[in-house]
């Protein structure tokens, strides 16, 4: 296998590197030969209309969904090659989705904790510690031993968030991760990525709350029809001189 040890000293190469990235579904071209290089310590939001590939896309990062073409490198990994320990990989690489995916008969710290057990072998008190201080960094200390149902929806996407930056992930990757909550529990959801973003995590989100990607994005990408149509900075993206086809997405998207 590949090593895939992370490296605690300063990258000057891209946390992400993606060149050409090609997806196909039978006759379908759904990703269209994308580049995307993404910094340490950045946060890339990527827009666009539904069907546009942003999804795929970010499946792709950490192949849960197989590329066609193209090359993936994540801190300096190949991910593609046939001796990269993908499983290794998926470890560096956290990801959140829309849906909580959280098991309904265990305790957040359960599902916190799981991975960390069956995954990396920690024994149930170092599992338990690392748990905790997780659950503490999304504000839910106090609920560790609340079940999903006993929690609301934004609860148990910041325990879904707990349970990935408890493998201490290099990269983070969201999926429309607030697309199924009401605006105030997304508000919950959205200042604990604020918080990863501040302390250094490197992110790529796709969503649709443009407040979010306007004021505290570095960088956003628009896709549309699989391909990246337009990348930069927020002022430039949300501002007059942006793409056409950006501001005519933003005047639907915001109406």
């Amino acid at each position: 296998m590949i090593e895939t040890t992370p490296s605690d000293a300063p990258r000057t190469e891209p946390m992400l590197d993606i060149r050409a990235l090609r997806k196909t579904f039978g006759a379908v071209e759904v990703l269209k030969g994308i580049d995307l290089k993404v910094a340490q310590q950045e946060l890339v939001f990527i827009i666009g209309p539904s069907g546009s590939g942003k999804s795929t896309f970010l499946r792709c990062m950490n192949r849960l969904e197989e590329p066609t073409d193209g090359s993936i490198f994540v801190d300096g990994v190949d991910l593609l090659h046939p001796k990269t320990d993908i499983n290794a990989m998926r470890r560096r690489v956290g990801m959140v989705f829309q849906s909580f995916n959280l098991y309904p008969h265990m305790s957040a710290l359960g599902n916190v904790t799981l991975a960390l057990r069956k995954v990396l072998g920690k024994s149930a008190a170092e599992a338990e510690a690392i748990g905790m201080a997780a659950l503490e960094r999304v504000g839910l200390a106090e609920r560790a031993r609340y079940y999903p149902s006993q929690l609301s929806g934004g609860q148990q996407q910041r325990v879904a968030i707990a349970r990935a930056i408890a493998l201490e992930p290099r990269v983070m990757l969201f999926d429309e991760p607030t697309s199924a909550l009401d605006p105030e529990l997304a508000g919950s959801v959205l200042a604990v990525m604020r918080d990863l973003k501040n302390a250094g995590m490197t992110m790529v989100v796709v969503s649709h709350e443009m407040r979010f990607a306007r004021d505290d994005a570095d960088r956003v990408v628009f896709m549309e029809a699989g391909q990246v149509v337009e990348e930069g900075q927020p002022a430039r993206l949300f501002g007059p001189d942006a793409h056409p086809r950006v501001r005519a997405f933003l005047t639907e998207i915001t109406r």
